[in-house]
């Protein structure tokens, strides 16, 4: 590869569920659901080194299992960035970001609480829950080519604080990719569908951000159009996007897809299905 080569990028994201002792109907435990789950984040990873992967709704000891499970072959081959919401550090759900050191290297990373004080452990305006985005700069060990990689999952309740949280993340986003001159991509669960304010205030005339979805042609769309499938008893939703800030920068949109959730085991590796995009950087 040159330098002035496009780098071809693998994104996934997907809300993993969090470990919880008390399932839904329809719903098995973390330890059923997490080999379906590490096989899914593993195999659709395999064949593109640059791949990262945001994942959402994970508690602590499911990230060392994922971990685990990803470098069972290779030890250290991935590693993340991310801290719980709750204080910081290991309490509470993560929202990470998962890379191979081998091929990106970690320049810098942070966390950015989605609320009025986003420098601390705190909840924000309506929200249930204290929400986060995980936000890291790398650089591609190969061609030297920079990257904004961001991983977010915004409230279910409160609509005020979705709205907040997005104007904070395009903030983010401006500093961040050096006001566009950077690639910068934002991987989540947004509790939010098209017609919502959180996802119209990031895709509008003012932000950079495009939908890898509306980025990719139809004839490169694959899968699902739903995201959220519950456990079998709720109306499916699209609330899960992969954005890239295609406004500003020239991104390359090869594919793009949601995958399965439930096969004929009939188990839910999750209540979401991953989304996967395939993208350049020139």
């Amino acid at each position: 590869m040159r330098s002035h080569d496009p780098l071809l990028i693998r994104l996934l994201t997907h809300n993993v569920r969090y470990a919880t002792d008390s399932p839904f109907v329809g719903e098995e435990k973390w330890e059923v659901r997490a080999p379906r789950l590490i096989a899914e984040l593993s195999f659709n990873t395999t064949h593109c080194p640059e791949s990262f992967i945001g994942l959402q709704e994970v508690l602590h000891g499911q990230l060392v299992h994922i971990l685990k499970g990803l470098n069972r072959e290779r030890e250290g081959e991935w590693d993340f960035v991310g801290v719980g919401r709750d204080d910081g550090v290991s309490a509470g759900e993560y929202s990470p970001i998962l890379y191979r050191p081998s091929v990106w290297t970690l320049q810098s990373w942070d966390t950015t609480w989605l609320s009025e004080t986003p420098s601390k452990p705190s909840r924000g305006w309506d929200a249930a829950c204290r929400r986060i985005l995980t936000t890291g700069i790398f650089r591609h060990n190969h061609s030297k080519k920079k990257l904004v990689a961001m991983s977010t999952h915004l409230d279910h309740q409160g609509p005020i604080s979705r709205l907040e949280a997005a104007k904070i993340i395009l903030g983010q986003i401006e500093e961040k990719s050096q006001h566009g001159h950077l690639p910068a991509f934002l991987a989540g669960d947004f509790n939010s569908q098209q017609e919502d304010d959180a996802y119209r205030m990031l895709t509008g005339e003012a932000s950079p951000m495009r939908d890898l979805h509306t980025m990719a042609s139809p004839e490169k769309r694959y899968g699902h159009y739903y995201t959220f499938t519950g456990f079998g008893h709720d109306k499916p939703t699209r609330i899960d996007f992969l954005f890239a800030n295609g406004k500003t920068y020239p991104w390359l949109s090869h594919g793009y897809a949601v995958l399965e959730n439930r096969f004929d085991d009939a188990v839910y590796s999750s209540d979401h299905r991953a989304v996967v995009a395939d993208v350049a950087i020139p």
